[in-house]
C-alpha cells in the first residue's frame, strides 16, 4: 500500500514545498529556535545561507541557515562544524524545525 501513496515527506509550512522524506530522519530530540526540530541527514529544494559560528545548547558550532528554496522561509540550520568532539556526528546534517514543516502522505 505504501507504494501506491508515495514516501512520506515534509514540507514547508508556508508554501508546501517538499524539503525532505521522513526517512531521512536522525532524530526528533533537537531543540530549534522556535521548539521542537528534527535532525535529518538530507534535505532538498532548499537554499544553504552564509556560515556563521553560532553558541548553541552543546556549544560553539558554524552552522548556515536552511531557507525553503520557493519562499525563501528559514526552515532551521545546516551543522558546517562542531568545535566538541562529542558533537561531530551533527557536521553535514541538518535541523528543521518542527512548526516550520509539515507532513504530506501521511
Amino acid at each position: 500500500m505504501d507504494e501506491l501513496v508515495g514516501p512520506r515527506l515534509y514540507s514547508c509550512y508556508k508554501c508546501r514545498n517538499n524539503v525532505s522524506l521522513h526517512d531521512d530522519i536522525i532524530s526528533k530530540a533537537f531543540q530549534g529556535r522556535h521548539g521542537r526540530a528534527f535532525l535529518f541527514t538530507h534535505v532538498m529544494n532548499i537554499v544553504v545561507g552564509a556560515k556563521e559560528d553560532r553558541t548553541l545548547m552543546t556549544g560553539l558550532h558554524t552552522v548556515a541557515d536552511v531557507l525553503c528554496g520557493d519562499c525563501n522561509e528559514v526552515l532551521g540550520w545546516k551543522y558546517e562544524r562542531a568545535y566538541e568532539p562529542t558533537q561531530k556526528y551533527k557536521e553535514g546534517k541538518f535541523i528543521l524545525e518542527k512548526s516550520k514543516i509539515v507532513k504530506e502522505n501521511w
